[in-house]
């Protein structure tokens, strides 16, 4: 079974996942091999996957069967277990815990050829419902603390896959990026007694430098101080502390933020590859007045090397300024 162990230096939690084992000489970057050039992900292979832990399909038709619009399934490769209890124990100094948790991926579309950037609002809109429905029924477990949904798109943004897919995993602890952001949130409220991402989201609004995009619901920029060139956030405008507590009207406005953003960044820097992720609240902090959740979008066109891995800092070589003008330049058409 995995572990979980804790640095007891900075309180970083690291997954030790014994089900990806690789002997030293192994671990470099690789592709899944498809057999015979069957992706695993296509409709009609639905047996090379573990069985369907969601799928929206017309009413009727079979589990693990072709039909399907969105389809969600435990990873083949999970980096934590779903059976098992905790096991917290320390061992001296050291703590660590029995590597519990859900990794589950969702198919984006059937479509082997189609990525998310070129689908539908409405199909986008479903992938986000499956983000909801999930997040809804994990949570039900008293194992676990925080769900972290994210995409790799490309291989260089660690995709091993070329289908369409994003990633949910379930975890029993809250992790430090987590905490340290939701710390951070809660400083300021209680120094101002307001959301420091309403406050982001209003200044932005009438500064209007940094805006990529907006609409009645979400508004896109970059960000004031990006790790990374191209670093895009999007934000609900009214302020929220969960993503599953959206209305199904914010649903479909987010689809479409998320897709003119996705079709900008893809016409502006030549189909990039880039990691999303969804922040929203741990589950013991749902309801809360100081935190906004947001997705991040990080196109992977730098490196992180020796000066930011040991001093925390990030070099960005373009300003969110020249990089909102560009995009807003774009068409996302």
């Amino acid at each position: 079974m995995p572990e979980l162990r804790r640095d007891p230096i900075v309180g970083r939690w690291v997954i030790i996942s014994t089900e990806r084992a690789k002997r030293p000489m192994d671990l470099r970057a690789e592709r899944i091999e498809l057999q015979d050039g069957l992706c695993p992900l296509c409709p009609g292979h639905e047996d090379l996957t573990p069985h369907e832990t969601l799928a929206y399909r017309p009413t009727g038709t079979p589990r693990d069967t072709p039909g399907w619009t969105v389809r969600v399934v435990p990873n083949k490769f999970p980096a934590l277990m779903i059976e098992g209890s905790l096991g917290r124990e320390g061992e001296g100094l050291y703590d660590k815990m029995n590597g519990v948790g859900a990794h589950e991926v969702v198919i984006e579309t059937p479509d082997h050829e189609k990525q998310l950037a070129d689908l539908e609002e409405p199909q986008i809109e479903n992938v986000l419902w499956a983000y909801r429905d999930r997040i809804l029924d994990l949570k039900k477990d008293s194992r676990f603390r925080y769900i972290m949904i994210f995409k790799n798109h490309g291989a260089a943004a660690g995709a091993t896959l070329d289908h369409a897919h994003s990633q949910l995993i379930a975890l029993p602890i809250v992790p430090k990026n987590v905490a340290e952001e939701m710390k951070g949130a809660l400083d300021y409220y209680n120094y101002k007694e307001r959301c420091v991402y309403c406050d982001i989201v209003r200044q932005e609004i009438n500064d209007g430098r940094r805006v990529v995009y907006e609409n009645s619901d979400f508004l896109v920029l970059e960000p004031f101080a990006p790790k990374f060139p191209f670093e895009t956030w999007l934000l609900p405008k009214a302020h929220d502390s969960s993503f599953e507590d959206c209305h199904k009207n914010e649903y479909a406005n987010l689809a479409g933020a998320l897709r003119v953003t996705l079709r900008k960044l893809h016409r502006a820097l030549d189909n990039p590859p880039y990691n999303f992720i969804l922040h929203t609240s741990p589950f013991q902090e749902m309801f809360n007045p100081h935190y906004h959740w947001h997705f991040e979008i990080m196109p992977t066109l730098t490196k992180v090397a020796g000066f930011e891995w040991g001093s925390g800092f990030y070099i960005n070589p373009t300003p969110p300024e020249d990089a909102a003008k560009f995009l807003r330049d774009v068409t996302d058409r």
